[in-house]
C-alpha cells in the first residue's frame, strides 16, 4: 500500500505539474483512476477534479512557454512563488468539489511528491515539505 500510495503521488503530480503533458490520454487517464481510488472520488468528484486538473496543467504549461517565449529566466524564488500561488489556486478550485478529508489526502500526496524531489518545484506548486504536528 505505502508503494502504492508513493507511485500514485509520483504519477498525479508529475500529471498535474508536469511541465510536459503526459504521454497519452490512457496514461493521463490511468492517473486519473488511480487518484480516484486514493481520493475515494465519486464519479461527479472525478469529472470535476478531471477538469480542474487539466486547467491547472493548461495554466502552468502557458506559464512557461510565456517565460520561454521572453528568453528571460525567472530565478529560483521567482519560480517559487509562481509554483506556490498556483498551488494556492488549486486548492481552492478543489475545496468546493472534496470533502475535508479528501482535500487534506490531496495535499498530503502533493508533499510526499515534493519531498521526493527535494521540494525544488517539482511537487505542489514548488511548496517545500512542512513539518507535522
Amino acid at each position: 500500500m505505502k508503494a502504492t500510495v508513493l507511485t500514485l503521488a509520483l504519477l498525479c503530480a508529475g500529471a498535474v505539474f508536469a511541465q510536459a503533458p503526459p504521454a497519452t490520454a490512457a496514461h493521463a487517464a490511468q492517473h486519473l483512476d488511480n487518484l480516484a481510488v486514493l481520493l475515494d472520488l465519486t464519479d461527479a468528484q472525478k469529472a470535476q477534479v478531471q477538469t480542474i486538473l487539466e486547467e491547472q496543467h493548461a495554466k502552468m504549461r502557458a506559464s512557461f512557454e510565456e517565460a520561454r517565449a521572453s528568453g528571460t529566466k525567472p530565478d529560483v524564488e521567482q519560480m517559487r512563488a509562481q509554483h506556490q500561488q498556483l498551488h494556492q489556486e488549486l486548492l481552492q478550485k478543489l475545496a468546493p468539489v472534496l470533502s475535508p478529508a479528501q482535500l487534506k489526502k490531496f495535499q498530503v500526496l502533493m508533499q510526499m511528491h515534493a519531498g521526493m524531489h527535494g521540494g525544488h518545484g517539482h511537487g505542489p506548486a514548488g511548496a517545500t515539505p512542512q513539518a507535522h504536528n
